[in-house]
């Protein structure tokens, strides 16, 4: 028998769950479902994966679009897919899908999340652009992690009214973690609800446990942590610091939480920082 009483009490005991049920995680695409099982085989096919996606002819053109872009494509122009996947490869060519995916998936009007798109396609830039100078990492994960770190910011949008005030109140604080404002105003942040969609999609643990943990500095430190998620975390403030000074903003408070311990991970000198930033500033131009 249904006990209204023992119902309310069950809700009341755990508002966590109830709030983490009313923020809408986009399903994973089919499109992207596929290409993973492709890319999961012993000897993933170029030809399949060109196969899969072609089959959506919207897709298709913005996959070749972005492939062509000067970031991405350089001298060489693919006309086909087939050619983009023999100019970048199979699994950057498969990031450029998700992340062409996740905007089509999480796709509100706004002047908020169209401002949050553009920045989230610069900083999966700067982190391709770190990852292949410093060579650390794969440059496909670091441009997956840049794109998808943030989705959590969106999904967030969308559910509360207020996240706007939340977001500057954030990024404005000189101490404390920026999702620890988030948890204060929303029992929620953007870093676990953009871990969630990345476990949702498929996407590999260590960008997963990355996005979670990207305003969580000290996992530079934690000997016990991935190193390719302490790498990811280190680009990302590195990539911030970087998308900063292209808009005209020098100093990056979260840089000032935790560029020392980015610094000493990768092994940089601050002039070593600062020419990279302009070598970053310099392409992003382009």
């Amino acid at each position: 028998m249904h006990n209204p009483a023992v119902a309310a009490l069950v809700d009341a005991a755990d508002p966590v769950d109830a709030l983490m049920k009313s923020i809408r995680i986009p399903p994973r695409p089919s499109l992207l479902a596929d290409l993973q099982c492709e890319l999961a085989r012993d000897e993933p096919a170029p030809a399949a994966i060109a196969r899969i996606i072609a089959a959506d002819v919207g897709m298709a053109g913005a996959l070749l679009k972005l492939a062509n872009s000067s970031f991405y494509g350089g001298t060489r122009q693919a006309k086909s897919i087939d050619q983009a996947i023999a100019f970048l490869g199979m699994t950057q060519v498969a990031a450029l899908m998700a992340g062409l995916l996740a905007r089509q998936a999480i796709a509100t009007s706004g002047a908020s999340l169209a401002q949050f798109w553009e920045l989230s396609t610069r900083r999966a830039q700067a982190m391709v652009f770190l990852s292949k100078r410093l060579r650390i990492g794969a440059a496909d994960v670091a441009h997956t992690f840049g794109l998808f770190c943030d989705t959590g910011v969106a999904l967030l949008l969308a559910r509360f009214a207020d996240y706007d005030s939340t977001c500057v109140l954030a990024a404005g604080e000189p101490e404390r973690r920026f999702t620890d404002i988030e948890d204060e105003r929303h029992s929620t942040n953007h870093a676990a609800i953009g871990c969630l969609l990345a476990r949702n999609w498929g996407l590999s643990s260590e960008v997963a446990w990355a996005i979670l943990h990207h305003h969580d500095y000290q996992v530079i430190d934690d000997h016990a942590s991935d190193d390719t998620v302490r790498s990811l975390v280190a680009l990302s403030l590195l990539a911030e610091r970087a998308l900063q000074a292209y808009q005209g903003t020098p100093d990056s408070v979260e840089w000032r939480k935790g560029g020392a311990r980015a610094c000493a991970y990768l092994g940089l000198a601050e002039d070593e920082v600062t020419d990279l930033i302009d070598q970053l500033s310099d392409a992003l131009g382009q």
